[in-house]
């Protein structure tokens, strides 16, 4: 995923933001093209987008991504306090890995699965260096990053709950969801306590959250991949 640091995932709000009850019931969705408030959203100036459409899979409307060479994400915008229902449970299956992909080498960050957030915060805590990569980022894309990025990868090897620091930018940070070839081909349900993992990525509460996403990229390997994802649902601690 070449650039991540510098163009940012999620649109500008719409007026009228989703709830956090409504976020990314695919199931409730009809079959075909991605209706708004999702968005598709390009995150490496003139490269190839992944394709992302509504099927059924065995009696469920799913969100189905193919990656070519690819590397864009479909972004949901989003306003609210996430430590008001810090835990999110999702479902995702991969047709397999990304064989030549390392989340830990900027040239190879490739994943076939993510589920992204995205926080507001105070920017004056940023470095000299940080506010410097928001301000090429506001120049090339029209408006800056998010403060921090908390992504839910699948990683070829590394182990699950792993935290990667982002490569190019310590604002963006990746927890390992699952790992290895373990569960290719079939769905796997995942639930985490994102208030608890921004806090190990980031040392510090999280801000509101702004946006959620999911992303499906290869254009770091060149390679072709395939993913499905199910409902994304917040609930409260439990």
């Amino acid at each position: 995923m070449l650039a991540a640091a510098l163009v940012p995932l999620t649109p500008a709000y719409p007026a009228d933001p989703p709830t956090a009850a409504e976020l990314a019931l695919f199931s409730h969705l009809p079959r075909g093209a991605v209706p708004e408030p999702w968005t598709p959203v390009s995150i490496v100036i003139g490269k190839r987008s992944t394709r992302y459409d509504l099927v059924d899979d065995a009696g469920v409307t799913v969100l189905h991504a193919v990656a070519d060479n690819a590397a864009s994400g479909l972004a949901l915008p989003l306003h609210f306090d996430l430590r008001s229902a810090p835990i999110v449970s999702w479902r995702w299956k991969i047709a397999g890995l990304v064989a030549e992909a390392d989340s830990t080498v900027a040239s190879r960050e490739d994943a076939p699965a993510r589920v992204v957030f995205e926080f507001d915060g105070d920017k004056r805590k940023l470095t000299f260096v940080e506010r410097a990569v928001y301000g090429i980022s506001q120049h090339v894309a029209g408006r800056e990053l998010p403060y921090a990025t908390l992504m839910y990868i699948w990683s070829n090897k590394e182990p699950v709950g792993k935290i990667i620091p982002g490569p190019r930018t310590a604002r963006i940070q990746m927890v390992v969801a699952s790992s290895g070839a373990s569960g290719v081909g079939a769905w796997q349900t995942l639930t985490r306590n994102v208030v608890d993992d921004y806090k190990r990525a980031f040392g510090e509460e999280p801000g509101k959250l702004t946006g959620v996403a999911v992303l499906t990229d290869t254009d770091n390997t060149g390679e072709k991949t395939e993913s499905w994802y199910g409902d994304i649902q917040f609930q409260g601690a439990r």
